[in-house]
């Protein structure tokens, strides 16, 4: 049974409350897929212990130590996201494609020493730039028919008890993104006046439930980071970031009378818009220790990320009869700024350097999502911070890759995988990430190629309450990314 009401806390269609922020905002924003430069992305990620690209900046800072020349970069991408559907036997698939800037940084080197062999700190970097921490472009399709119940139901049993005055004069409060719009629809009649019993006009027999989503956004950071280089052993560095989101959501659902009754019911939509605007800050450390010249070690932490936050969201509600009625209404338009904290991230790397034919890297990352917490002078978000800390667990992480080189051609392969941020197995949500790549390097500039290919399995809950219960929504969330990273060296 708990497995079960921790399932329906993640039923997102409807929150059936005036404020928006649920725990899947808490998970959208904290389980990040970084998209750095292509280098960087062919060997999946796995760069704590190898530095030297100014992707750790974000990452493990300490690798900019490694630096011993200026650097300027910048790597344009393009990304797919594409979602496969399967709900109660029907198929839905959707797809969705965007250019971006992967990342775009300058990294200032200064020799300390004027003699290289010179015991103390060697050299200081200094970085600036921009990388993107996660891509949200993605549209779904959803359908197929229930026959067991309606989103309705749910309106229904949220209505049971309530005073029908207090729902039909409700636009401006508690009900106005739900049941007031499904009044005004006639969605939602009474059955019983005196003990305040509701009904919807959705006939015995089953309904053609679809819904289409379209999403677009990212996170990015501008982050502002400094290196040093002891002995060329140990190199250490830190970051001040500021990440940025970006979160934008149209839906459409729609449910369709298929039973063909008597019932005058024929159909009804129900849009929504949520524009997801936030800043925040984050601290990182890091260092690489190379206590042999093929082996490096590498370690990270970074504090949790605070953001000031503001939703922006309605609703419009409209119904369809066979009479020929039609009916339309809109909810409020909703406002809130709140604070939101994500987890805190320990990462661990190692890396065999093979001469100058090649490397081996890896690494681990441990991130615990349940830690993640709404905040809010206004609001107490207990609900919401609970549903947190039940539905999601400590994730751990892990990258590998791999380089070769030919004289100035490298190239490059690596795999990557998040483990499920979900507790108690009520979803998958692991994700597998598979990439390569090619690079040239000259003496004064380089070019990278790379590819992605990411692949993940979760469930999606049209609604849902602990009396009425929906299948899930099958999901396959697949992501093609394609990086050209363009830099020089100076």
């Amino acid at each position: 049974m708990k497995k079960h009401i921790i399932t329906l806390l993640l039923a997102t269609l409807v929150p059936l409350m005036a404020l928006s922020q649920t725990a899947v905002d808490a998970l959208r924003y904290s389980q990040l897929q970084i998209g750095g430069s292509a280098r960087y992305m062919a060997m999946g990620g796995a760069f704590g212990a190898l530095g030297g690209d100014f992707t750790v900046a974000s990452t493990n800072p300490g690798g900019l130590g490694i630096y011993k020349s200026s650097d300027f970069m910048f790597t344009p991408s393009v990304h797919t996201g594409k979602t496969k559907s399967t709900y109660n036997g029907m198929y839905g698939e959707d797809a969705k494609t965007n250019f971006a800037l992967g990342n775009a940084g300058y990294v200032y080197t200064k020799r300390l020493n004027s003699r290289s062999s010179a015991s103390g700190f060697r050299h200081f970097q200094f970085a600036m730039g921009v990388n993107r921490l996660n891509d949200f472009n993605r549209s779904w399709q959803i359908v197929g028919e229930n026959t067991e119940n309606s989103l309705l139901d749910t309106y229904v049993e949220y209505a049971d008890g309530i005073f029908y005055r207090d729902i039909e004069n409700n636009r401006g409060g508690l009900y106005g993104f739900d049941l007031y719009p499904a009044w005004w629809t006639y969605l939602l009649d009474t059955q019983d006046t005196i003990n305040n019993i509701y009904y919807s006009p959705v006939p015995y027999g089953g309904t053609l439930q679809r819904k289409n989503i379209d999403q677009w956004g990212s996170m990015n950071e501008w982050t502002f980071a400094f290196g040093v280089n002891y002995n060329d052993i140990l190199y250490l560095g830190m970051s001040f970031n500021i990440p940025w989101i970006r979160y934008y959501e149209r839906s459409n659902y729609l449910e369709t009378d298929v039973a063909d009754t008597i019932y005058d019911f024929s159909s009804f939509n129900i849009y929504e818009r949520l524009d997801t605007k936030g800043t925040g800050f984050t601290f990182k450390f890091g260092f690489i220790l190379r206590p042999v010249d093929f082996l490096r070690i590498g370690g990270a932490i970074h504090t949790p990320t605070w953001y000031s936050m503001r939703d922006y969201w309605d609703v419009v509600t409209e119904s369809y009869f066979d009479n020929g009625d039609y009916y339309t209404q809109a909810s409020p338009y909703g406002e809130y700024s709140y604070k939101l904290t994500t987890p805190m991230r320990v990462q661990g790397s190692l890396a065999f350097i093979i001469g100058r034919y090649g490397l081996l890297s890896g690494e681990y990352e441990f991130v615990d999502y349940s830690n993640a917490s709404f905040s809010a002078s206004s609001y107490g978000f207990f609900n919401e911070n609970d549903d947190i800390s039940n539905a999601y667990q400590q994730g751990h992480n892990f990258k590998v890759g791999t380089e070769w080189r030919s004289g100035p051609v490298s190239f490059r392969a690596g795999y990557a995988y998040q483990g499920s941020p979900y507790a108690n197995d009520i979803n998958d949500g692991a994700i597998s990430s598979y990439s390569g790549g090619i690079g040239f390097k000259d003496t004064f500039y380089y070019i990278d190629l790379a590819y992605v290919f990411s692949k993940r399995i979760e469930d999606y809950y049209l609604y849902g309450t602990e009396n009425i219960q929906v299948n899930p929504v099958e999901n396959e969330l697949i992501d093609h990314r394609f990086l050209v990273t363009l830099g020089t060296r100076f």
